[in-house]
């Protein structure tokens, strides 16, 4: 049996069945919304319940006890719409709510909607059945906390040419207890909100309040996302002890915790395509982490941190950045330590990272990002030169042999144990090695696959033109016309390839191009355009070695 067929076959079959799998994943990750799903607006406000805690006590503290399991933590039903404070800087277009002083908006300025190209993507938003914002507040009784109605010192804010920074304050305060003031620090440029909890004591006791910064959102992936692919919705949190670890809305489900409670370091997130918000407290500062279901299909992701004792008629303060925007790995990698963990470029991430920053180099140099798909198609085409010359000139010499192969079919008939054994033979006397055409099939496997998912995850090719028609290198082909050119590509390689000798094979093959040109349609036009120009070079490379060989060059 020609196992230089059978592997491809194995090949084929093995992908068609991850690329099913994904779409299955897909499906099920992407369910109808039912008409239950809640919103902010709509959550009753008869429902709304806090975290038991202790009186001030005479003694001296608070005794709160931060929340040490996943079904503790600040509950967050009951939410209602105060007045809106906008903020608006060269990035970003923000609205910060005066009940709770909670940031219930945050349009990106410079990313826009995957069904509307002018209109800024939202990433928190809390107008849809897509409710996504980003909370804090205090812990204990009579402590204001994203439930309290604050007063904001402006209405609008707008950054203005020349100005660096932009601070909006919101007060709220408990009489006899504390004053809290909750100032939002926005800088040019950057997608990074400072949240400074400024704590005054009013009474007559020490304080020990203990703050919480937390995502509330909805399962629901936002619109937009690839066809075909199940792209990972949901939070996401990072120790140096533990590492990177998502934790899908499923597992909150079950109330499965495999995530840190607590450490002196790392942060949590919320992740979605191409975009994440994630709370980025000081290193060194002891934190507690939480999940929790809070309703039908809402959740709640977040720290919870000290911030020390507070004597009376003092002040205490804890500033705790807040990230949200786009997966620039550059960018995020300077912010917290693995952060950038968050582009996910799936199990090939090891290869799929300098695959990426090589992309970005050559496109520093060339300023477009197909060329430097294409150009970074030669570069990956000149590292495997050698092996894919071996395979070319192994498949160039089966082509020669083919006629003897013919012969021994016919002449050993339906002995298979005799034919494979002269089979073999022929391959030792012409020096053939029968997988020497698989292998650089097999290496560059891998490489196609995480160049797929820099593709697919990197936010920079995200609306990136290449020329005429193709306006997203992200996003498919609109006219198909890659796609058609690829599937001609593979038919011209497969009439160049020597035939298998078994009949249900060579009819197999014959239509394992048009199989995968279906696949294809459904691509990024990026990838389809890397594989394209990879055919292309195939096939130039393969008719100079099979020329050569043929003229007795070997």
């Amino acid at each position: 049996m020609n196992m230089q067929r059978i592997i491809p076959l194995v090949i084929f079959t093995a992908s068609s069945f991850m690329l099913w799998d994904a779409w299955q994943t897909f499906q099920r990750a992407s369910p109808q919304t039912p008409p239950s799903t809640p919103t902010i607006s709509s959550l009753p406000a008869s429902n709304t319940t806090l975290p038991e805690a202790p009186v001030v006590a005479p003694t001296g503290t608070n005794n709160t006890v931060p929340p040490t399991t996943a079904t503790a933590g600040p509950e967050l039903e009951g939410l209602h719409h105060g007045e809106r404070v906008r903020v608006k800087t060269d990035v970003v277009d923000a609205e910060i709510d005066t009940d709770g002083a909670d940031l219930r908006s945050i349009k990106l300025l410079q990313h826009f909607s995957a069904e509307d190209k002018i209109k800024p993507v939202d990433l928190l938003e809390d107008k849809s059945s897509l409710v996504y914002v980003a909370q804090s507040g205090l812990l204990g009784t009579g402590l204001p906390n994203h439930t309290t109605l604050f007063t904001a010192d402006k209405t609008l804010a707008v950054l203005e040419p020349g100005q660096d920074t932009l601070d909006v304050t919101l007060r709220a305060t408990t009489p006899g207890v504390v004053e809290v003031a909750k100032i939002f620090h926005f800088k040019r440029g950057s997608y990074v909100v400072t949240i400074e909890t400024v704590v005054h004591n009013l009474s007559a006791v020490p304080l020990s309040p203990e703050a919480y910064f937390q995502f509330l959102r909805v399962s629901k992936a936002p619109p937009g996302d690839p066809r075909f692919v199940s792209t990972y919705t949901g939070p996401a949190v990072y120790t140096e002890a533990t590492k990177y670890q998502k934790i899908p809305f499923a597992d909150i489900d079950k109330g499965k915790r495999d995530y840190p409670v607590s450490a002196n370091n790392g942060w949590i997130a919320m992740l979605q395509h191409y975009f994440v918000a994630a709370w980025l407290p000081p290193t060194g500062m002891q934190r507690e982490f939480f999940t929790r279901k809070v309703g039908n299909d809402l959740y709640t992701a977040g720290v919870i941190l000290p911030m020390g004792a507070i004597a009376p008629g003092a002040t205490g303060t804890l500033s705790v950045p807040l990230y949200a925007g786009p997966q620039e790995g550059s960018k995020l990698k300077t912010l917290a330590p693995g952060l950038d963990l968050t582009i996910d470029y799936g199990w090939l991430t090891i290869i799929a990272t300098p695959l990426f920053y090589v992309l970005s180099w050559i496109h520093s140099w060339v300023g477009n990002w197909g060329a430097a798909i294409i150009l970074l198609t030669v570069l990956i085409k000149a590292i495997f030169f050698p092996l894919s010359a071996a395979s070319y000139k192994s498949m160039a010499r089966m082509r020669l042999v083919q006629p003897k192969m013919a012969r021994i079919k016919e002449q050993y008939g339906d002995d298979k144990a005799r034919m494979n054994q002269a089979m073999m033979e022929l391959y030792k006397t012409e020096k053939i090695n029968p997988l020497g055409g698989c292998l650089p099939m097999v290496v560059q496997i891998p490489v196609f696959i995480a160049l797929y998912w820099v593709l697919l995850g990197s936010v920079e090719l995200r609306h990136a033109p290449f020329f005429g028609w193709i306006h997203d290198l992200s996003a498919q082909d609109p006219y198909y016309v890659l796609p058609v050119i690829m599937t001609a590509s593979m038919l011209l390689q497969q009439r160049m390839s020597p035939k298998p000798p078994d009949p249900v094979q060579a009819k197999v093959m014959m239509y394992m191009p048009l199989a995968f040109s279906v696949m294809f349609f459904f691509f990024p036009a990026g990838l389809v355009l890397y594989w394209v120009i990879n055919n292309v070079l195939s096939i130039a490379q393969q008719w100079q070695i099979t020329r050569m060989i043929g003229d007795g060059k070997r």
